[in-house]
């Protein structure tokens, strides 16, 4: 099974998967992904633009790949802001969308503490845009930080 976690930034989505996912599942985590490209003392979260560019070639090949194998082993996707595109392909993947978000306000503190603008940018976006979300995503919280 394919399951596609989305949430804004810092709203505790790979936290959800931590505490979802075994070790036998397939987890594609952007963030996870940055880290295993770069070497030690590489910030958690890289938004260095050469290393993202890396790092979402290999997501992709690894998006395609996992999928291939969903009669084997449950992938979890972390998808911050899916696209018509992609929620089209998950859909004739039958995927289960779950949607993590504390709230707002705790996501905005969160971000605040990061001192990160682009993180605070798309989780404006994502909260403009999670309207869109299908009917049955059901909004998770994640752990208290």
């Amino acid at each position: 099974m394919l399951i596609v976690v989305t949430g804004p930034p810092a709203s505790g989505k790979s936290s959800w998967i931590q505490a979802h996912a075994t070790a036998r599942d397939i987890v594609i985590d952007l963030d996870l992904i940055a880290v295993a490209l770069t070497g030690p003392g590489a910030p958690r979260w890289n938004q260095d633009p050469t290393v993202l560019r890396v790092a979402h070639k290999a997501r992709y090949a690894a998006i395609e790949e996992a999928c291939q194998l969903l009669d084997k082993v449950d992938v979890y996707l972390i998808h911050t802001l899916p696209n018509a595109k992609a929620m089209a392909k998950y859909k004739r993947l039958d995927a289960r969308i779950v949607a993590v978000d504390p709230g707002r306000d705790i996501v905005m503190a969160r971000i605040e503490a990061m001192r990160s603008p682009e993180m605070k940018r798309v989780a404006t976006r994502w909260y403009s845009q999670s309207k869109s979300l299908p009917r049955s995503v059901m909004p998770q919280t994640s752990r208290q930080w």
